[in-house]
C-alpha cells in the first residue's frame, strides 16, 4: 500500500466524525489536503450542509475555496467542534512534532480553540519518543534571525536557519522565518523545552504540541486504529 493510499485512507476514516453544522479547523499538509477535498465532495453531493471551516494556512484556504467549502476566521466563531490535522510525529502519550507543512503557529492558534482536535497520520509517523524521526520546527523573527538560531543550538541539538533551494530563508503567512533542530536519539524531555522555547524573545512558536490532540488516527496496511480513545 502505498503513502498516499494510506493518507487517504485515514482521511475518509477522519471524515465520519464530520456532521452537518459543524465548524472545522482545517489543518495544513498532504494528509489534510485528502481529508478537505474529501469534505468538499461531501459538500457538493449535498451529504453534508452548513459546515464551515477556518482554515490554518493560506495554502489550505485556497483549497477549501477551490471546493466551495464556506470559511470563517476565528475572531467570527467562538469555538470550533472539531479541528483535523496532520502530525509529522507522534508519541505514545499523543505528544506531536508539527510544523514541517510551515504552518506551525497558525495551526496552533487554530487547534486550541478546538472542543476536539483529531489528528491523522500514516504509522510512519509514531515514534517512542518525538524529536527522533522529525525535526523540530521553530517559527521566529527575522530580526537577529542567526543569533536565535545559534540559541537554538544551546539547547542540546543541531539547528538551522530553514532555507529554500536559493539559500534564502522561508518566511511563513505570518512574515516570519522557521528554523529545524534535530535532536540526536530525540528530545528528553518535551515540556521542559517547550517552556524555554516559549519564554525567549525571538522565538514565535515552535512545534512541540502537547496535550493537545484528543484522538489520533492511524493507518497501517491492515486498516485505520485510533489512539487516545
Amino acid at each position: 500500500m502505498t503513502e498516499n493510499e494510506l493518507k487517504r485512507m485515514v482521511a475518509a476514516a477522519a471524515l465520519q466524525s464530520v456532521r452537518s453544522g459543524m465548524t472545522l479547523g482545517l489543518g495544513t499538509g498532504s494528509t489534510t489536503r485528502f481529508f478537505i477535498e474529501m469534505l468538499g465532495e461531501k459538500m457538493q453531493k449535498g451529504e453534508l450542509k452548513n459546515v464551515q471551516g477556518v482554515p490554518t494556512s493560506e495554502a489550505t484556504a485556497a483549497l477549501a475555496r477551490s471546493w466551495k467549502i464556506p470559511l470563517v476566521s476565528l475572531d467570527e466563531v467562538s469555538t470550533l467542534d472539531l479541528a483535523v490535522d496532520g502530525a509529522d510525529e507522534v508519541s505514545p502519550d499523543l505528544g506531536l512534532i508539527k510544523g514541517l507543512g510551515k504552518a506551525l503557529l497558525r495551526e496552533k492558534i487554530v487547534e486550541i480553540h478546538a472542543q476536539r482536535l483529531l489528528i491523522i497520520v500514516h504509522e510512519a509517523k509514531l515514534s517512542t519518543r518525538l524529536g527522533a524521526l522529525a525535526p523540530l520546527p521553530v517559527e521566529i523573527a527575522p530580526f537577529a534571525a542567526r543569533a536565535t538560531v545559534r540559541w537554538l543550538a544551546t539547547l542540546g541539538c543541531r539547528a538551522e536557519l530553514w532555507c529554500d533551494s536559493q539559500g534564502q530563508p522561508y518566511v511563513t503567512d505570518n512574515g516570519h522565518y522557521l528554523a529545524r533542530c534535530w535532536f540526536d536519539g530525540g528530545i528528553p524531555d518535551p515540556e521542559k523545552l517547550a517552556r524555554r522555547l516559549s519564554a525567549r524573545p525571538g522565538v514565535m512558536e515552535h512545534g512541540l504540541f502537547l496535550n493537545m490532540a484528543d484522538e489520533v488516527l492511524v493507518a497501517s496496511a491492515s486498516g485505520v486504529y485510533a489512539l487516545g480513545v
